[in-house]
């Protein structure tokens, strides 16, 4: 696959800026020579390295996280999650990433404990069976908000993996809701039924 290429799309005037016509045409509607700067200067788009994409992404990721935090803790104070903001972005495409925001333990369904991890991303896609993380990438939707069951990873190198024997891919929800994706955190939070209930009826 072709190596992605960026540039900076505020380098580049907006197109109320430009003038209407072409020099040349100009000159020859009335007989002047215009001395506008965007006529002599071709525009030139300035390229960004991957590393400049990758590190502009992960801002906006940071800020989407911390907001996510901040609402998630205000809700109750009976229900409080750590604030454990760390972000990814994808090795080819830097332009799209994911943050981890907070992580828990729960019972879940008919698990006895689960560990948990929640996430945003800034596109929606499957989440792998294997050693790959995110399958089917979509980018039509702007964002993800996914939780998934992790254990201790079994290699010494990644601490946390997907804990795959909870409901057989490990995924606790998915949506591109963000009320949905904090109903559900709630929900993994939330310490009894009767708080559940409350939860369930926002």
């Amino acid at each position: 696959m072709a190596r992605l290429r960026y540039f900076d799309a505020k380098e580049i005037s907006r197109p109320q800026d430009r003038q209407p016509v072409a020099a040349h045409s100009e000159f020859l509607r009335t007989g002047r020579i215009p001395r506008q700067r965007q006529h002599w200067l071709a525009e030139e788009k300035r390229y960004l390295t991957h590393d400049e994409v990758a590190a502009k992404t992960g801002r906006k990721l940071q800020v989407a996280g911390e907001k996510t935090h901040q609402h998630i803790n205000g809700f109750h104070h009976s229900i409080q999650f750590p604030k454990m903001i760390f972000h990814r972005t994808l090795q080819d495409s830097p332009h799209l990433g994911y943050c981890h925001v907070t992580a828990s333990r729960t019972k879940f369904a008919r698990y006895e404990e689960v560990s948990w991890a929640f996430y945003i991303a800034n596109f929606y896609s499957d989440i792998g069976e294997n050693d790959n993380f995110f399958e089917r990438i979509d980018v039509g939707y702007s964002r993800m908000y996914f939780a998934v069951a992790i254990k201790a990873g079994e290699d010494s190198s990644e601490k946390m993996s997907i804990d795959r024997s909870v409901r057989g891919n490990g995924l606790l929800f998915r949506t591109h809701d963000p009320q949905a994706a904090i109903r559900n955190v709630l929900l993994l939070g939330a310490r009894n039924e009767q708080l559940r209930e409350i939860i369930r009826q926002l």
